[in-house]
C-alpha cells in the first residue's frame, strides 16, 4: 500500500529528506567512476545500497530517494545488460528501499512516533544518461519522442515496483519536465518536479523558476511538490521564496555542496563556502514560511526538536 504525501504532511509539516547515495557508497569502497555512477551498485553491491537507506532512516530521514537516478534502460543496456536485466535493476532500486524501510519500521520506527518514510522513485533527466554534465545545461537537441521514450518505461517500472511518488529531479529544462510530468499523469502516478538552477531565479536552460512552477501547476493534478536540487546552496533561499510566492504546492529543496562537478571523473571539486548546511536549512525553511505568511517560530521549533532527536542530513552532490 502506498503512503500519501498529503497524509504525512498533515501529521508532520516539515519532512527531512535523506542524504547523498554516492558519498556513503564511496566511503564503503564502491568505485563510482563509471557512466552508471551509483546505479552500478544496484548490480554489484545491492546490500550496500540497502544499508545506505537504512542508515538514513536511523538518522531521521522522513523520505528517501531510490538509487535509480542513473539507472536508465539505454544506459544499462549499453553497459552490456539485457533489456530484462536492465528493467529488473530499476525495479531493484525500489525493492531495496522498501526492504530497508521494513527493517527500520520493525526495529524502531513503529514505536518512534515518526511516519513511515516516503519512497521517492528517482527519475533523473536525459542529461544524466549522457553522463557529460548535461543535467546542468539542458538543450540536448533531441526530439520530444526521444525524451518520451527515454522516460516512459523507467517511470512505469518505478511506479509498478511500489514507489510512493516519482521524483522527477535535477531537470534543467521546463520542456523536458513537462514531458515527464505528462507521462506521470498518464500513469496516474503522484510525483514532484525538482529543477537544477543556474542562479537564484532561473533554471539551467534559462526559464524563470516562477514560470516553471506556474506552468506545471496548471493541468497536472498529480503534481504533489515543486522544488530545486543539485544547485549551489547560496541560490536556494531565493528560489524557495519565488516558488512559495507563486504556487501553493509544498517545496522540496536539496542543493549540492556548492562545489563544481567534473563529469569525466564523476567527482566534485572546490571548497564549499558560506554557512554550514544547518544554517542554510533554517534560511530555506524560513523563506518558505515567510513567503506564505507562516510563523518562523514554528520553523525554529521544528529545527530544535529535530536537532535534539537526530541529525539533519541534506543531500550533497547527488
Amino acid at each position: 500500500m502506498r503512503i500519501a504525501l498529503d497524509e504525512v504532511l498533515a501529521q508532520q509539516k516539515i519532512l527531512l529528506l535523506d542524504g547523498s547515495m554516492s558519498t556513503p557508497l564511496e566511503a564503503m569502497g564502491c568505485d563510482l567512476n563509471d557512466p552508471l555512477w551509483t546505479a552500478r551498485a544496484l548490480a554489484e553491491r545491492p546490500e550496500l545500497v540497502r544499508k545506505v537507506h537504512l542508515d538514513y532512516f536511523r538518522a531521521g530521514a522522513d523520505a528517501g530517494i531510490t538509487d535509480s537516478y542513473q539507472a536508465t534502460i539505454p544506459g544499462l543496456t549499453e553497459r552490456g545488460y539485457s533489456l530484462r536485466e536492465a528493467e529488473d535493476l530499476i525495479a531493484r532500486s525500489v525493492e531495496l528501499f522498501l526492504e530497508a524501510r521494513r527493517t527500520w519500521w520493525e526495529e524502531e520506527g513503529r514505536g518512534s512516533g515518526r511516519p513511515m518514510p516516503l519512497c521517492l522513485g528517482s527519475v533523473g533527466p536525459y542529461g544524466a544518461y549522457l553522463a557529460d554534465g548535461s543535467e546542468y545545461r539542458g538543450n540536448y537537441g533531441v526530439s520530444d519522442q526521444v525524451l518520451r521514450d527515454f522516460h516512459r518505461r523507467r517511470m512505469e517500472i518505478l511506479w509498478e515496483a511500489g514507489a510512493d511518488l516519482l521524483a522527477l529531479e535535477t531537470m534543467p529544462s521546463l520542456h523536458e519536465a513537462r514531458i515527464a510530468a505528462d507521462l506521470a499523469e498518464e500513469l496516474g502516478a503522484d510525483y514532484y518536479v525538482s529543477f537544477s538552477c543556474r542562479d537564484g531565479s532561473h533554471i539551467c536552460e534559462g526559464d524563470s523558476v516562477e514560470d516553471c512552477a506556474r506552468t506545471l501547476a496548471e493541468g497536472h493534478p498529480h503534481l504533489r511538490m515543486i522544488g530545486v536540487n543539485c544547485t549551489p546552496p547560496q541560490f536556494a533561499e531565493s528560489l524557495v521564496t519565488h516558488l512559495r510566492g507563486c504556487c501553493g504546492l509544498p517545496v522540496v529543496v536539496y542543493p549540492n555542496s556548492g562545489e563544481t562537478y567534473d563529469p569525466a571523473t564523476k567527482t566534485w571539486h572546490g571548497t564549499p563556502g558560506g554557512p554550514d548546511f544547518g544554517d542554510y536549512a533554517r534560511r530555506w525553511m524560513r523563506a518558505g514560511a515567510a513567503a506564505v505568511g507562516g510563523c518562523c517560530r514554528t520553523v525554529d521549533s521544528h529545527i530544535r526538536q529535530a536537532a535534539r532527536s537526530r541529525e539533519i542530513y541534506l543531500k550533497l552532490g547527488r
